[in-house]
């Protein structure tokens, strides 16, 4: 987790008006390998191992299985990441982009393809994957872990639920777009009823943007 995507993150518990404290216990080139991080509000702390922070609010009990699969399964990095971000219409940085569910799977492929922007890889398989330059890997629940109108652009899994939706018109800059996939049938009208406007619907993907 890169030291400062610390700064932008919220608290699961309390909402994104509440940061997090980071008190780091090993860096190593500006990224936490391991540390804490801790809420102001509720006190309650969220640890990451290994680069991996575990946002999830409680009760918190064994990891779930994860959408994105092992590192060096199918899709990692392939053409299906040019595809991302292509729909993400996100060229060239600064900026932070999230990839979640099955999309983190190209988290790296992203970073490394669009200079400039920092990825947030949001998963539970992600805790097997390696540290990264330009990811920070991380499961939260509920919603996403990060303040309003932070984030230039997310891809998300429609199999999560619809209040992941919600949370993805909460967190996406002006201008900046969401990507469902594997999106069902009412994807774009709850896009729509939380201020987007939908680009374009085909196979299953909905991309829709903050006017």
């Amino acid at each position: 987790m890169h030291l400062l995507l610390t700064d932008r993150l919220s608290c699961p518990r309390c909402g994104p008006e509440f940061g997090l404290i980071l008190l780091a216990d090993r860096l190593e080139d500006r990224r936490v390998l391991h540390g804490t991080l801790g809420c102001p509000n509720c006190r309650d702390a969220f640890p990451v191992r290994d680069g991996f922070g575990d946002l999830r609010a409680p009760p918190r009990r064994e990891m779930p299985e994860g959408l994105a699969g092992m590192p060096g399964g199918e899709g990692e990095a392939d053409t299906d990441a040019d595809k991302v971000i292509a729909l993400l219409g996100v060229t060239q940085g600064p900026g932070t982009l999230a990839l979640v569910g099955a999309p983190s799977r190209h988290a790296r492929a992203l970073a490394d393809r669009v200079d400039d922007v920092h990825v947030l890889a949001i998963d539970p398989d992600q805790k097997m994957w390696p540290e990264s330059n330009g990811v920070s890997r991380l499961m939260a629940t509920p919603g996403l872990p990060v303040y309003s109108l932070s984030l230039r652009g997310i891809a998300i899994d429609g199999r999560l639920g619809s209040e992941l939706l919600a949370e993805a018109a909460r967190v996406v800059v002006p201008k900046g777009r969401v990507v469902v996939v594997h999106a069902g049938a009412e994807t774009a009208k709850a896009l729509e009823s939380h201020g987007l406007e939908v680009l374009a619907t085909e196979a299953g993907t909905v991309v829709a943007a903050r006017s």
